[in-house]
Formats: C-alpha cells, sequence, structure tokens
C-alpha cells in the first residue's frame, strides 16, 4: 500500500471515528499521529509540530480570555440586557439574542457562550410564555455565524490564517471577513424570524435537568422568618448611626431591625460587606436589612431612608452576600448552647438569621439552644458559606440558594475585562504585536489583574481542544507530502474544468461543509485550506477567496446535531430532533454559500 493511500484511509477512519460519536476527539488525534508515525509516513519529528504549532498557543490564550469574560460577569450582563429590552416580542428577542450571542461568541468560546445563554433563553421563555425551542437553535446558530466575523472567534479562521502564512502569503486580518459574516448574520437572523415559528417545535422547557430548582435567598427567608422582610435603607447625613460600628449602633435591641450587609455604592459597582460588628456606619452607606412588618417606621428614627432597589441591583448584591441552610450535627460541640454563647459569628463568620425544629419557626434566635437536628439559616459571606464544609463534625450543609449558582466570581472587574479584550485587538489592528503574542499578553493580564486566578486559568484550557488541533494538523502535512493534496487538486479541476475560479470556490465550500459533518470543523479546515491554496495556484488566481470559502463553511455546521458542541449543547434542553436541524439547518447553509458565491469576490478578487 502506497502512502498516499495510507494518509487517504486515515482520513476516512478518523472521519468514521468521530461521526459515531464513540471516541473521544482528542483521542482519535492522537491515533493519527501514531498511525502516521508507524506506518512511516512522517517522521517522529514531523508527526509531533503541531504541538509546537502557534495555533495551539493561540487556542489556549483565547480560551483563557473567554473564561474572563465569564468569571467577571460581561456575558451575564448581556444577557440580562437583553431581559430588559427585549419584552415580549418574540421577533426583537430573537434579533437581541442572536447579535448578542455572535458578537459575544467572537472574542471568546462559542461553547462557553451557548452554555452561558441556555439558561438566559430559557428565564426569558419562562418570563414571556415564548417556547424555548423556538429561541434556543437560532441561538446556537448566531454563536456559529460568530466564526465568520472575527479571526479568534473560533479555531478554524486560525488554521486558515496561519496556512496562508506558511505559504508565504499574508495572514488574515482580524475583521477582515467580518462583513461576510455580518451578512450571514443578517440574513440568518431574518430567516430565523419570519420561518422559525413554522418550522421549528413549540417545547416549552422550563429546566435543563430533572433537579428541582434551587430556591433563592429571598425563599430561603421567607420559610425561616414569614413575619420579616428584607429591605434596603440609605444612612442619611444627619443619621446619629454615623462613625459608629455596627454593634454600637444597637439597631436590633433599639429599632428592631438586624443587618445582613453594608453596602457602598459605587460608580462601576457596588461594595457589598457581610455584616460585621467592627464594620463602620457611614453617611450614604446602603443597609440590607431584615424588619418585622409591623415595624416599617422603626427604622427611621435611626436616619434610615427606605430605597426601592431594582432587582437587578439586589442580585448582584447577593453575588457577594450569601446564604444557606446548615443542620446541626448529632455531635455538634453547639449542642446546649446558644447563638450568643457559642460565639456563633466569631467562629464561623455568619450570622443566624433564622432556626427551625420540626418545621417549627424559632421566633427568640439569641436565646434558643440548640438542638440535634435544629435546621440553621445563615447569612455571610460566599467564602464563609463555602468554608461550612470543613466544619461537618458541628454543621451539615443541607441547601445553598440558587444565587450561589448565578454569583460572579470577580464581576467588580467587568470594565478590566472589556478593557483587556479591546486592547488585545486595538494591538492586532495596530499590527503593533504579532496574534499570538497579543493573546498572551491578554491572557496573562487577566491573571494579573486577578480577573482570573493562575488555577482558574489552568482550568480554562481545554487540552482536549488543544490537542485536537495539534494531533490533525500533521495530517495536513502527509497529504502535501505524499502528494495528496495535488491529487484532490488535480481531481476538483477535472470536476470543475474550464470553469470561473468561482466554481472552485464554491466546490471546496461543499467539501469543506460535508466533512464538517464528518470530522471536527477545526479537522476539516486544517486538511482543505492546503488544498485550497494549491488549488488557486493551479488556476493561477488569489488564494485568499478560496481561503475564506473554507473558512465559512467551517463555521455552517448547521444542519447536524452533533457536528459541533455549539449546536449539541441546545439539543436535550430544546428537546429538538433530526429533523428540525435539517429543516432549518440547510436553509442556512445555503444562505452561507449564496454570501459566500456572491460577495467573497468582491471583498477578496481572485486577481
Amino acid at each position: 500500500m502506497n502512502e498516499v493511500s495510507i494518509v487517504f484511509l486515515t482520513i476516512i477512519g478518523a472521519g468514521i471515528a468521530m461521526a459515531s460519536n464513540r471516541v473521544r476527539y482528542d483521542v482519535i488525534a492522537l491515533l493519527v499521529v501514531v498511525c502516521l508515525t508507524i506506518t512511516e509516513v512522517l517522521s517522529v519529528s514531523q508527526a509531533v509540530a503541531g504541538f509546537g504549532s502557534s495555533v495551539v498557543l493561540l487556542v489556549g490564550c483565547l480560551l483563557i480570555i473567554g473564561d474572563m469574560l465569564d468569571k467577571t460577569g460581561v456575558a451575564r450582563g448581556v444577557g440580562d440586557w437583553i431581559l430588559q429590552k427585549g419584552g415580549q416580542r418574540q421577533g426583537v428577542l430573537l434579533i437581541l439574542i442572536m447579535v448578542c450571542a455572535a458578537l459575544l461568541s467572537s472574542v471568546m468560546s462559542s461553547t462557553a457562550v451557548v452554555a452561558i445563554f441556555i439558561p438566559i433563553v430559557l428565564r426569558i421563555a419562562q418570563r414571556t410564555g415564548i417556547a424555548s425551542s423556538q429561541m434556543l437553535l437560532p441561538m446556537s446558530y448566531a454563536a456559529l455565524i460568530s466564526g465568520m466575523i472575527t479571526l479568534i472567534a473560533t479555531p478554524p479562521n486560525l488554521v486558515v490564517s496561519d496556512e496562508l502564512k506558511s505559504a508565504g502569503f499574508e495572514p488574515l486580518g482580524f475583521f477582515s471577513f467580518a462583513p461576510l459574516g455580518l451578512l450571514v448574520l443578517a440574513f440568518g437572523t431574518a430567516f430565523c424570524i419570519v420561518f422559525g415559528k413554522k418550522l421549528l417545535p413549540t417545547t416549552q422547557t422550563a429546566n435543563t435537568s430533572d433537579e428541582l430548582p434551587s430556591k433563592t435567598f429571598l425563599e430561603l427567608w421567607d420559610e425561616f422568618n414569614l413575619d420579616e422582610r428584607v429591605l434596603a435603607y440609605r444612612v442619611s447625613s444627619d443619621s446619629p448611626l454615623i462613625g459608629k460600628t455596627l454593634a454600637q449602633s444597637r439597631l436590633h435591641s433599639d429599632y428592631g431591625v438586624r443587618v445582613l450587609a453594608r453596602i457602598k455604592p459605587g460608580r462601576q459597582s457596588d461594595h457589598v460587606q457581610a455584616v460585621a460588628p467592627q464594620l463602620i456606619i457611614d453617611s450614604g452607606d446602603i443597609l440590607l436589612v431584615t424588619e418585622a412588618v409591623s415595624n416599617d417606621t422603626a427604622a427611621h428614627q435611626a436616619g434610615l431612608l427606605s430605597m426601592y432597589i431594582k432587582e437587578s441591583r439586589m442580585s448582584r448584591w447577593f453575588w457577594d452576600l450569601g446564604g444557606s441552610v446548615v443542620l446541626i450535627h448529632p455531635d455538634s460541640r453547639l449542642v446546649g448552647q446558644n447563638v450568643i454563647s457559642s460565639e456563633f459569628r466569631s467562629n464561623f463568620g455568619l450570622q443566624v438569621m433564622g432556626i427551625r425544629h420540626a418545621e417549627n419557626k424559632e421566633s427568640d434566635i439569641c436565646n434558643h439552644t440548640f438542638k440535634t437536628g435544629d435546621m440553621l439559616f445563615v447569612v455571610g459571606s460566599w467564602s464563609k458559606i463555602q468554608r461550612l464544609q470543613t466544619y461537618n463534625h458541628d454543621l451539615v450543609l443541607l441547601e445553598l440558594p440558587s444565587e450561589f449558582k448565578e454569583k460572579i466570581p470577580a464581576h467588580k472587574k467587568a470594565y478590566l475585562a472589556v478593557g483587556i479584550v479591546v486592547g488585545m485587538v486595538l494591538l492586532k489592528l495596530l499590527n503593533i504585536v504579532p496574534l499570538v503574542i497579543a493573546a498572551l499578553l491578554a491572557a496573562m493580564a487577566a491573571v494579573m489583574t486577578r480577573c482570573l486566578s493562575v488555577n482558574q486559568a489552568y482550568r480554562a484550557v481545554n487540552l482536549s481542544s488543544l490537542i485536537l488541533i495539534a494531533g490533525m494538523l500533521p495530517l495536513a502535512t502527509a497529504l502535501e507530502i505524499t502528494g495528496g493534496s495535488q491529487l484532490i487538486v488535480e481531481n476538483l479541476m477535472a470536476i470543475t474544468g474550464e470553469s470561473a475560479p468561482s466554481v472552485m470556490m464554491m466546490a471546496l465550500f461543499g467539501l469543506t461543509a460535508v466533512l464538517t459533518l464528518v470530522l471536527s470543523n477545526t479537522a476539516s479546515a486544517v486538511l482543505v485550506t492546503p488544498i485550497a491554496i494549491a488549488s488557486a495556484a493551479a488556476m493561477n488566481v488569489s488564494p485568499y477567496p478560496m481561503a475564506i470559502a473554507v473558512l465559512l463553511a467551517a463555521s455552517a455546521a448547521f444542519s447536524s446535531p452533533v457536528a459541533t458542541p455549539v449546536v449539541t449543547l441546545v439539543v436535550e434542553p430544546g428537546k429538538y430532533r433530526f429533523i428540525d436541524f435539517i429543516r432549518m439547518g440547510l436553509p442556512m447553509l445555503m444562505i452561507t454559500a449564496l454570501v459566500c458565491w456572491l460577495f467573497t469576490p468582491i471583498l477578496f478578487p481572485f486577481n
């Protein structure tokens, strides 16, 4: 068997393995490296060369940057804005969801964006009554289209650009093909609005799993304190509490209110600090308190002015202020003591806000004697809440509010995170440094500014994605060395004959689109881009329109639920069937092909 046959059989075998969904993609990539080595198609150094590629380092840095945008709440902020602006109009909501998903995915992992947007879309569906299945698939399609907007949106773009550079041509610019992607986004959004209602099912999904939804902080509060509510008060300039600590203020004993947290308003974000005796009260502070309904006006005697707080702002406060339900362990040293004698707040850094025993609520919290089986509702910082698991001989953590899952660890650094991304883009646009260096600087800045911890940055790097790219790159080298690429080019030339270069361009688009349904889009780009460049050389035309056709097709895996995780993620929450992807995906693929046919030669001329 000659070397060309071995390479083609390797490609076919990898395609079958990927299509089966029974073998991990990174394992398949490693098997490709092993196969090319033991058959002596490539030397060992050639087979592992992909692991030293700048593309691998670049993708790793971009994964860190994407996680930074998630951890700082930039992505969540976009979702909240959609909820606020979209109203009840399905068309407007679809436009906002698709545009935001596409633009956000253009600078961070599309898979991460879809994972973030699924609960956002489900929440929108629940509030508006619009079927979630009418919005989830269009949202995932928009995230796919992001790969046609910026150079860093998806790994295949980086592969195409790197192959052009390796062939002696200028690499692609950051936004050089963005007009094509924006056209696909515009036409695709219009198609989803006009035909989505007819082609998509009307399945309403309340939750992404069979688990019961977690109760919110305020819902847990109501279970333990039916006679009190959570309110916000601003400290007036003439309040007698100014300059006093919370311990000195006697708010509970004199006014009947208990403080949960002190909030110092800021321009970009509020500084929230869980209650502690030594906290000093200043003018303009906001106190989050609990107050008996019958004593609604008592706080005004302390110079506290009632405030109306928007739900979105209150939710952000609970990213810093946490609560949980804990159970007194049978062997706990707390049994027989009360809140004061046990020095609960000093020992655990938390405040007991409610006690239940056998479904009975205790009214005198401070003097209640702890018994085995008591359930406590405690409030404090999330870091203290999470440390409860280390006190498992005293307390058993039973329940966390839904805010625990929704909290954003570094939300106060959201503007800084946006600035880091803008800086990275400007470094590339102004050609100050190569893209890989700009991305590396941005990733380092994310850690140095503490938008991410070092451990979070390492966890953000998806090794399976890097191994997939590194393992598949040598396959393109094998095609080139063995003459496989030239063989494919000759066959494409024979099929297209003396046709215009645009026919070859669309043949490459079709080849990539078909391979993307079987291989990953990265692997497809790795294989077809060298063929596209060779085809352009054979026809004596510019390689850019051919390469752009490959780039667009690699991000057009609309018609299969398993071609990319970006689409696979919405299958279960949307309760989609395979036929739904055919109905919506094939027209979306045709829209992309039409944009490629009509506009690529204008933006990237053949001559």
